[in-house]
């Protein structure tokens, strides 16, 4: 499994519009193939800093979400509310299999 965690830190006064356009990208990214999670974690201490956690069964499918269309909107509507460009960090899954 091919798993990347976002690291997004978003502008205070941005953080509602954010968690509306992510929960759209969500919706539509679990209905993707190959896609096994899509968490949306935003930080206890600090709403504005934000884990994507995205699992595709092979990095071919996480490429792919990439080209969907809800992927690039989101991309779109999200970049201005960014306080820093978002970091997304790859990981091969061990466990589960």
């Amino acid at each position: 499994m091919h798993v990347t965690l976002v690291h997004v830190q978003v502008k205070p006064e941005r953080v509602d519009a954010f968690i509306e356009a992510t929960r759209v990208n969500h919706e539509a990214s679990i209905k993707e193939k190959g896609n096994r999670r899509f968490d949306v974690l935003q930080d206890a201490t600090d709403p504005g800093k934000f884990i994507l956690y995205e699992a595709y069964a092979t990095a071919e499918d996480a490429k792919a979400h990439k080209d969907t269309l809800h992927y690039v909107k989101w991309r779109e509507q999200v970049a201005m509310m960014m306080a820093n460009p978002r970091e997304g960090i790859q990981y091969q899954c061990l466990f589960p299999k």
